[in-house]
């Protein structure tokens, strides 16, 4: 065969390939046999319990994913189960540290039996613990790597073995314009930026199953994390909401159900030639 005729074999057959996806039917609610929304499986979404959490919680709850909620504020749990119930979805609340090892795998398979396998899982679980170099300590180090970093690889390779059986994933992790490096946080944006790392590397390993993996870096969000920023730096929350906003492209701060929508993109089934992928959500440019 000669090197033209090998060429157009192969467009044809990717041609072919392209028009075969674009038949097949899109999974949704209900769907028997396919992966995508549907009886017997479920979206895990980690710090569901505020803010970002649980807007995309709700949002993807909206888009007839079964959601369980990983949080340690059992308020919080309860909270966004009632509003995800409330408007016609399913979801429970697990007190689930996604620091613990053991905690992690008792908590997936807890969700795997309540709602089915978990075929999408957002790693959004953080906390902040800002402060300059000279006065960071290795306990608050410790504390945002663990949480951030070390939960997002636990529950990736506790649920990664749902997906590659169903040949279908999404995993989807929080990182931050924070990985480009801010003043303040070098626990934060180390974490943030290890998550991107991360993130790429699954891209690498699971692609071959059918599961892509992306992450969503926010930019400043009105949530009750950044409200005690204010706090901290002893400035009323609107105060601060001013200053972002004055120094943002769109001119305003972000709110978490920005970011749960671009979540939501990377969760659809329209997005599975999309991994590896860090979109900034941050209402301008970033480098």
């Amino acid at each position: 065969m000669t090197d033209t005729a090998a060429t157009d074999a192969a467009a044809t057959a990717a041609t072919a390939a392209a028009s075969a996806r674009a038949a097949a039917p899109v999974p949704g609610p209900g769907t028997a046999g396919l992966a995508g929304p549907g009886a017997g499986r479920c979206a895990i979404v980690t710090g569901g319990g505020r803010g970002i959490g649980r807007a995309t919680a709700r949002e993807l709850a909206a888009r007839g994913w079964a959601v369980a909620l990983f949080d340690l504020d059992p308020a919080g749990l309860d909270e966004t189960a009632r509003l995800i119930r409330e408007a016609g979805g399913r979801a429970a609340g697990f007190a689930v540290d996604v620091s613990d090892e053991d905690a992690v795998a008792a908590g997936v398979a807890a969700a795997a039996a309540e709602l089915g396998a978990p075929l999408v899982l957002v790693n959004n679980a953080g906390v902040l613990r800002d402060d300059f170099l000279f006065r960071a300590t290795l306990d608050d180090w410790d504390l945002i790597m663990n949480v951030h970093l070390r939960g997002a690889f636990l529950m990736s390779r506790a649920v990664q073995r749902f997906m590659v059986e169903a040949g279908w994933g999404r995993i989807v992790n929080l990182s931050s314009t924070s990985a480009l490096g801010n003043a303040g946080q070098s626990n934060y944006s180390a974490a943030k930026a290890g998550i991107q790392g991360l993130t790429k590397t699954l891209a690498l390993e699971l692609g071959k199953f059918g599961i892509t993996a992306n992450a969503v870096a926010p930019g400043f969000i009105a949530t009750d994390m950044t409200r005690a920023t204010a706090a901290r730096q002893g400035i009323t929350f609107e105060e601060l909401a001013e200053r972002v906003s004055a120094a943002t492209a769109v001119r305003r701060m972000g709110d978490p159900a920005d970011i749960a929508h671009a979540i939501a993109f990377f969760v659809a089934e329209e997005s599975s030639f999309v991994s590896g992928q860090v979109l900034y959500v941050s209402g301008g440019p970033n480098a």
